[in-house]
């Protein structure tokens, strides 16, 4: 049986205006992400400073569960949120770009969440360095892009506004 290997449905040479101002967009992403993901744990935090307060310290046993929790509630986020149809985090919708497969299939929850998860092993186990790779292939992939077959491109409606500023010239 001949295995067909397709090539990747997003050519930054032939459609360039799909990676135009992905980086940066996506590191102010990351940022607004953060916050979201940051806001119910900080929140959670407080709550159970309160009830350890009104139970005369005996609630703040519950300190524990935040940090498993707090892992969750990140998985989950990123894998409901890429998983959407609009295969993008709430700070990517924001910044107007989405996540694909190599072959331009839309992202999916255990991709999302698979994704999230990989960033930080790869962040964590090579130093924050890593993210330098993005300057050394045309696509602007980081190594868990690479490593998961996904690509961060401009969204329809981006793409549509960059072509008319493009040739509107």
């Amino acid at each position: 049986m001949p295995i067909e290997v397709e090539p990747h449905a997003y050519d930054p040479v032939r459609s360039p205006e799909l990676f135009e101002g992905v980086l940066a967009r996506r590191v102010i992403a990351f940022v607004i992400d953060f916050i979201v993901i940051a806001a119910p744990v900080v929140l959670a935090a407080m709550f159970i400073f309160a009830f350890g307060v009104i139970t005369l310290g005996f609630g703040w046993s519950l300190y524990w569960l935040l940090p498993p929790a707090s892992v969750v509630w990140a998985i989950v986020y990123f894998g409901l949120t890429l998983g959407s149809e609009r295969s993008a985090s709430i700070g990517m919708r924001v910044m107007d770009i989405e996540m694909r497969t190599w072959y331009g299939a839309p992202a999916y929850f255990v991709l999302g969440a698979v994704h999230a998860i990989a960033f930080w092993f790869t962040v964590s186990f090579f130093t924050p360095f890593i993210l330098l790779v993005c300057f050394f292939n045309q696509r602007r992939r980081l190594l868990h892009d690479i490593l998961l077959g996904t690509v961060i491109i401009n969204n329809p409606a981006r793409v549509a506004s960059l072509q008319h500023f493009s040739f509107g010239r």
